[in-house]
């Protein structure tokens, strides 16, 4: 089975950093970046054992991201699908699971691993400890809290990250990833929305000005355009100034 060359992984984790004119060490905001991309981009509730999902033809590119599941969870998944987007060379249209990819499937590997670099680029880890615990390996759980929030990632994500960057020992990432992070979260002060469910509905990308373009130009029936904005949760007949 072919190897997982960590370092080329993070060189193209950095080169798409810089081909998208994003700094280096700063979070992405995912949301923005698919906007930027013009990645049209539909958030649903699918079932649990399927994260999300991208497709591309030409210049277009699409992805799929469940709703079902966390926010953090949401954006490691769009990570995920970017290395399928745009780095991936043999890419084939498929059902990505982040969190159960299959072990034998490389590029499944190589995307996680890409999703955990770009997501959480080093440096920014690095600034963001405070010096005496980055020395000690001994990060203490708000520390943990804040760069998830910063970083928009969940909890595990976060603490796989630490681990492979060594800010972590495996007997603190075992006590950690036992705990109720919610709970704690809120103990801490730390909101819960990365660690829920959302964007149910949320539609990225111009998938409704194409539809009307299309109507418009005569190119679709009319009974066609309002299929087309049924399946994203809008009706064309509903008068919205009512």
């Amino acid at each position: 089975m072919e190897k997982i060359d960590y370092r080329e992984i993070a060189y193209q984790a950095e080169k798409f950093r810089n081909d998208y004119a994003l700094n280096n060490s700063e979070p992405i905001n995912c949301k923005a970046l698919l906007w930027k991309l013009n990645i049209l981009t539909v958030y649903k509730p699918l079932s649990s054992n399927f994260s999300g999902m991208c497709l591309k033809k030409n210049d277009t590119r699409f992805m799929l991201i469940n709703s079902d599941n966390p926010r953090g969870r949401q954006h490691y998944t769009i990570a995920h699908e970017l290395y399928h987007l745009y780095v991936q060379t043999d890419f084939t249209p498929h059902i990505c699971n982040p969190d159960t990819s299959r072990i034998d499937d490389i590029n499944e590997k190589k995307a996680n691993v890409f999703a955990a670099h770009l997501l959480m680029p080093e440096n920014g880890l690095r600034n963001t400890i405070p010096e005496g615990e980055l020395k000690s390996k001994s990060l203490s759980i708000s520390t943990i809290l804040k760069l998830e929030q910063i970083y928009s990632v969940s909890h595990s994500a976060m603490l796989n990250r630490l681990l492979f960057l060594g800010f972590l020992t495996k007997e603190q990432y075992d006590v950690f990833n036992s705990l109720k992070i919610q709970q704690v979260a809120l103990e801490y002060g730390f909101g819960l929305d990365l660690y829920k469910k959302g964007n149910e509905g949320v539609i990225i990308g111009d998938y409704g000005v194409r539809a009307k373009d299309l109507f418009s130009q005569s190119k679709i029936s009319e009974s066609h355009y309002y299929e087309l904005m049924n399946a994203i949760g809008f009706d064309p007949t509903t008068d919205t100034n009512e």
